[in-house]
């Protein structure tokens, strides 16, 4: 028990485990914030004009794709045009036809409406009585937050493993270590030690990012329960291997990105190009691969999927405890 409080106030004391904990939740609220704003209006063509230069029914025509700004003389036009900030196409009458200014520096799509645009107004005598049906616009943040909110709830149980490898890199080199090796403690004991302190944070970690993120059914909490308690308990696993083969501060913080960076990689990878067959349960082998899985299934209300990946969590459990603790025993008894 004391060696578990010792742990506690290593975590509070170090500002890297501080900000591992609590940036999937920044990062969740972020993503729960930015759903709820609506991005369609940055695509909308915005166009300025000078007053009483263009006839009523043309400004009537132009308000028809998109908003339009008159301004009383052509330099407060030209202010407009040349802001950084906005994609505004000045119009102006030309004859019969109408010609357009742009500042060179917007989006090719308002360059190239600014281009048609004269041969569109041309047009007018049969696009006059066109109906413009405005379509539904797709919510692209809506569909990347299906991978967006697993890959953050990753992040979280990573938190453990980050801990559990400084904690040990630092006893290393505080000398801890050494009395750590004489201790009368079975090798099942030390780990447990090693791991809860790691295991608790990154979950509670987890958990606060779902609740944030996920909308579950109370069928489905407890399976996204046992996701991130299994996934937590694995990233603390691994946090102790980290921390067993490091030689020092520096190869231990290159360990932790690499094995951080297939935490990520691989799922998200699986997930664009929609890996199967063979490759998909090779995939596996990383255990972020059905944790993210199962996330992405609960989503979809694919609740046998998600039991099956909490299955292959809990091999992933036993198997890397099974090694560590071999290698504990091993290292002991050499």
């Amino acid at each position: 028990m004391k060696g578990l409080k010792y742990q506690l106030k290593s975590v509070l004391r170090d500002k890297f485990c501080l900000m591992t904990f609590l940036l999937p939740i920044l990062v969740a609220v972020a993503l729960k914030f930015m759903g709820s704003i609506d991005m369609s209006s940055l695509g909308e063509l915005h166009f300025g004009v000078l007053e009483n230069d263009l006839p009523p029914q043309t400004v009537t025509w132009l308000e028809r794709y998109g908003p339009v700004t008159v301004y009383g003389t052509q330099e407060e036009l030209t202010a407009a045009i040349r802001e950084p900030s906005t994609n505004i196409i000045g119009v102006a009458a030309d004859g019969d036809s109408l010609k357009t200014a742009i500042s060179g520096d917007e989006l090719d799509v308002f360059q190239q409406a600014a281009a048609t645009l004269p041969a569109l107004y041309d047009q007018g005598a049969g696009t006059g009585q066109a109906e413009v049906q405005i379509l539904e616009r797709p919510d692209i943040l809506e569909n990347l937050q299906g991978i967006f909110i697993p890959a953050v709830l990753i992040v979280a149980m990573f938190m453990g493993c980050t801990f559990n490898a400084m904690n040990i890199i630092s006893e290393k080199e505080d000398g801890v270590a050494f009395v750590n090796e004489i201790l009368p403690m079975s090798p099942s004991q030390y780990i447990l030690q090693k791991v809860v302190v790691g295991f608790l944070f990154g979950s509670l970690s987890s958990i606060v990012t779902a609740c944030i993120c996920f909308r579950l059914t109370w069928q489905n909490i407890g399976v996204m329960l046992a996701l991130i308690l299994l996934s937590s308990f694995v990233a603390a696993l691994m946090g102790l291997f980290i921390g067993r083969f490091s030689e020092g501060l520096m190869i231990g913080v290159v360990y932790i990105k690499i094995i951080m960076l297939a935490f990520i990689a691989v799922p998200i990878v699986c997930a664009l190009i929609g890996v199967s067959g063979p490759l998909a349960i090779l995939c596996n082998v990383v255990p972020s691969q059905p944790a993210f899985e199962g996330m992405m299934a609960l989503s979809a209300g694919k609740m046998g999927t998600a039991v099956k990946d909490v299955g292959i969590l809990a091999i992933h459990c036993i198997a890397w405890f099974a090694l560590y603790a071999l290698i504990s025993a091993k290292g002991k008894k050499g």
